[in-house]
């Protein structure tokens, strides 16, 4: 939901850009019609007649954006959504509504005709006709000002949105997940319930399929498990329900939740993670009436802070039901995510799933590590899995690809969001463009009487630089300030980065230093060419 109004709030802010731009841009265009206004009011054009002419330039104006605009919608939602990830429900179902069109258009239309039509419905003042440039629309010349810092606040707000955003999604995809996903091959499989009801049967297939699997070619480690991580759904108990031997009952309503799964002896192995202490499972436990348990480092860290977890014997629902069997601690491991790329993760523990029916049930995920998995041992194990049962269907994908699918969400958040914050920041620099232009333009004879004065072209580069720079300064300070405001919003959507994160603003700062520095630059070089004796004469 809270991402919903992010984006929400990024295509209301490009909107507000676009008006401020458009805003800008037609009080540039009436300041400069202000002689041609005033001329045709002396020559008898009644207020209605230019207001006519101002009402309908602005809806010319507004129906070609608009058009313009529509098929732009149309492409970009095409684009959108053959980009977006298959668990986005309905959104390839999605289409441009005409109530949101019909909204934008009005808000549009509304920005175009305010101020094309206000200039227009003021009485010309005869006298501006005798009046120089460089001395009129003072106030105009402030507003469009503002307008444009405006601009760039905005955008701000959106670039440190959408940079904070992509480096979530950078540290997300290089978070260490504690084991081997490029070389593992999955396939996840849920019997029948009227097939299989019996917890025999379903040992039986599972072990007939793993004693098949294991002959396909290139593979050196193949194990069983009931979830897979990072992200799939395991099995949760409260931390103080766990009693360990020699030890008082431990108090309840503290300690969190631990994590465990159901793992065949080779699961350590085919997925890489490293032993730390003792031993994994092997095959005499395999058939042994005892139970076993094997520790994640963090749990065995909290659990036995001292470091002598193993051979500890651990009851894994204490206190209900008072005859829940003793596991041995045989082995620890290092730590794997476990609560999906981003969630915080849990202590977990791992039980033997032994050659007991007790052990089984009617879904597992075969874990395979292959060395580098292909299109040919995919089809290999779906063959195998028909051979014994063509009813069962089965689930075949890379782990690698498993944790990738759960970043497509975030990632094409971030597209989004990225594409709003740049889409924003170019129309805020045509903003700067065409008034730091509008006012190369008013202020010409001023550029030529500082020229004829002994001012060097150098002299006129720095004026106009800092004409634009103060704008851009302006709006870069309030857009910091408002996302400084507002980023604690973000939090909750950010992974292992601050949402006042010093390098994101620093980029951002650079980043909106260049594309100013650039917008400012051309109108700049055009000042510097100005030609003394033309600008003198400059009416």
């Amino acid at each position: 939901m809270l991402t919903a109004w992010l984006l929400l709030g990024s295509v209301a802010a490009v909107l507000l850009i676009a008006c401020a731009n458009v805003a800008s841009l037609l009080m540039a265009r009436a300041a400069q019609r202000g002689r041609e206004m005033a001329v045709r009011s002396a020559l008898g054009a009644s207020p209605a007649c230019l207001a006519r002419q101002a009402l309908t330039e602005a809806l010319l104006l507004t129906v070609a954006g608009a058009v313009a605009g529509f098929l732009l919608a149309k492409i970009l939602l095409r684009i959108f959504v053959s980009m977006a990830p298959e668990k986005i429900i309905y959104l390839n179902q999605a289409k441009i509504d005409l109530r949101i069109v019909l909204f934008t258009i009005v808000i549009s239309t509304a920005c175009g005709i305010l101020f094309a039509f206000a200039p227009a419905v003021q009485k010309p003042n005869v006298e501006v006709l005798a009046e120089r440039r460089s001395t009129r629309g003072i106030s105009s010349a402030l507003a469009r000002q503002w307008l444009v810092a405006t601009q760039i606040a905005v955008s701000v707000v959106l670039l440190v949105s959408g940079t904070l955003l992509l480096r979530s999604l950078w540290n997300m995809q290089t978070e260490k997940l504690g084991m081997q996903t490029k070389t593992v091959l999955t396939a996840s499989i849920t019997l029948g319930e009227q097939r299989y009801s019996v917890a025999a049967q379903q040992m039986e297939f599972f072990q007939q399929i793993a004693a098949r699997l294991r002959r396909m070619p290139g593979v050196t480690a193949l194990a069983l498990s009931d979830s897979l991580p990072p992200g799939g759904p395991h099995h949760d108990q409260i931390y103080t329900s766990i009693a360990v031997a020699g030890r008082p009952s431990p108090a309840g309503g503290t300690g969190g939740m631990a994590a465990w799964r159901w793992v065949t002896p080779e699961y350590f192995r085919a997925l890489n993670i490293p032993l730390l202490q003792g031993h994994g499972f092997d095959n005499e436990e395999l058939r042994s009436t005892e139970h076993f348990v094997v520790l994640s480092k963090a749990f065995a860290s909290r659990m036995f802070p001292k470091g002598d977890a193993i051979g500890q014997h651990l009851q894994l629902a204490f206190p209900s039901p008072i005859n829940n069997p003793w596991y041995t601690v045989v082995g620890v491991v290092g730590n794997v995510k476990n609560s999906g790329l981003t969630g915080e993760d849990e202590p977990e523990y791992y039980r033997l799933r032994r050659d007991r029916p007790e052990d089984w049930d009617r879904s597992s995920t075969i874990i395979i590590n292959t060395g580098a998995p292909s299109d040919i041992e995919s089809r290999w194990i779906r063959s195998e899995i028909a051979s014994v049962d063509p009813t069962v269907p089965v689930d075949i994908q890379t782990l690698s690809h498993r944790v990738d699918v759960m970043a497509e969400r975030p990632r094409f958040e971030a597209v989004l969001i990225g594409f709003f914050a740049m889409t924003g920041l170019l129309m805020a620099m045509i903003g700067v463009y065409g008034v730091v232009s509008f006012l190369v333009a008013q202020r010409t004879q001023e550029i030529g009487i500082r020229l004829a004065l002994g001012a060097s072209r150098w002299n006129i580069l720095r004026l106009v630089l800092w004409e634009g720079g103060r704008l851009i300064l302006l709006g870069g300070v309030a857009g910091l300030l408002a996302t400084l405001a507002i980023s604690r919003a973000l939090a909750s959507l950010l992974f292992d980065v601050s949402p006042h994160d010093p390098a994101t603003f620093a980029s951002v700062i650079l980043l909106l230093a260049v594309v100013a520095l650039v917008a400012v630059t051309v109108p700049a070089r055009a000042a510097m060419k100005v030609d003394p004796m033309v600008a003198l004469r400059y009416e």
